[in-house]
C-alpha cells in the first residue's frame, strides 16, 4: 500500500528531474534536448495526475511536489531556453533577462492555481505547460533551423520580449480557458471547444507535415490555436 501510494510522487519527481537536467543543456546551448525533456517531463505531469486518480493516492505533499516540478519544468526551463536564445543570438545581458520574466509569472500562475476552488475542471489564465511549449518549441526550431527567416526574426531585440509580455499577462490574467483533464464535467459549450481545438491541431500537423516545416512548429502552432480559440471565446462571451 505504501509503495502504490508514492507511485504519483515518484512520477512527479521524475517531471522534476527532466526539467532541472534540462535546464542543465539549455544552458550548455543544447535546446533540442532540452526540449525533448520539457516534452517527456509533461508527460510526466499527465501521468502523475492519472496515476493519483487510478490508485486514490491522494496528498498534500503530492499536490506541493507538483506545484514544485511544474515551476522548474514549465517556469523555470522555458524562461531559460529564451533566455539563451537571445543571449547566444548577441544580444545584450540586459536584454536577454527579459524572458526571466516568465519563470515569475509562471510561480504566480501556480500559486493562484493552488488556491482558487474555480480551477478544479477548467482554467483561469493560460496553463503553465502550454506557455512552456509554446517557448520550448521557438527555442528548438532556432536550433534546428539558424538560417530560417523566423529564426533571425528571434535574434532580433523585439519579438522575444514581446512573446515574453504576451505570455506573462496570459498566465497571471483571469482568461477562461478549456481543459483536458480527465474526468471533468464537460457541458455542451466545453465539449464544442475540444472539438474544435481537436479538429485545429489535427489541421495545423497535416500543413505542417505537407509543407516540410520542422516538426516543432506543429507544436507552436497548436498552443497558439489554443489561446487564439479561448480568446475568440472569450470575446464573444462564449459561457461553459
Amino acid at each position: 500500500m505504501k509503495v502504490r501510494g508514492n507511485i504519483p510522487n515518484a512520477i512527479t519527481s521524475l517531471n522534476l528531474l527532466c526539467g532541472v537536467v534540462g535546464v542543465v543543456f539549455a544552458l550548455s546551448g543544447r535546446p533540442d534536448i532540452a526540449f525533448y525533456l520539457m516534452l517527456a517531463a509533461a508527460v510526466c505531469d499527465f501521468c502523475d495526475g492519472f496515476a493519483a486518480r487510478l490508485l486514490h493516492a491522494y496528498s498534500p505533499v503530492g499536490k506541493e511536489l507538483d506545484s514544485l516540478a511544474d515551476m522548474v519544468s514549465f517556469g523555470v526551463l522555458p524562461s531559460v531556453m529564451l533566455h539563451d536564445l537571445m543571449h547566444s543570438a548577441g544580444n545584450a545581458l540586459w536584454l536577454s533577462m527579459i524572458p526571466l520574466l516568465l519563470a515569475v509569472s509562471s510561480g504566480l500562475r501556480l500559486a493562484k492555481f493552488n488556491v482558487d476552488e474555480r480551477q478544479h475542471t477548467s482554467f483561469l489564465g493560460l496553463p503553465t505547460p502550454a506557455c512552456a511549449m509554446a517557448c520550448g518549441s521557438i527555442a528548438a526550431f532556432c536550433h534546428f533551423k539558424p538560417l530560417s527567416p523566423f529564426t533571425a526574426l528571434c535574434a532580433g531585440v523585439w519579438f522575444i520580449p514581446a512573446v515574453t509580455l504576451v505570455l506573462c499577462i496570459l498566465l497571471v490574467c483571469e482568461l477562461p480557458m478549456f481543459s483536458f483533464k480527465s474526468g471533468s464535467e464537460c457541458s455542451n459549450i466545453e465539449g464544442m471547444k475540444r472539438t474544435a481545438f481537436f479538429c485545429i491541431a489535427v489541421s495545423v500537423i497535416v500543413i505542417v507535415a505537407v509543407l516540410g516545416f520542422n516538426w516543432t512548429m506543429a507544436v507552436l502552432g497548436t498552443i497558439t490555436a489554443y489561446i487564439l480559440e479561448n480568446l475568440i471565446f472569450a470575446a464573444f462571451r462564449v459561457r461553459g
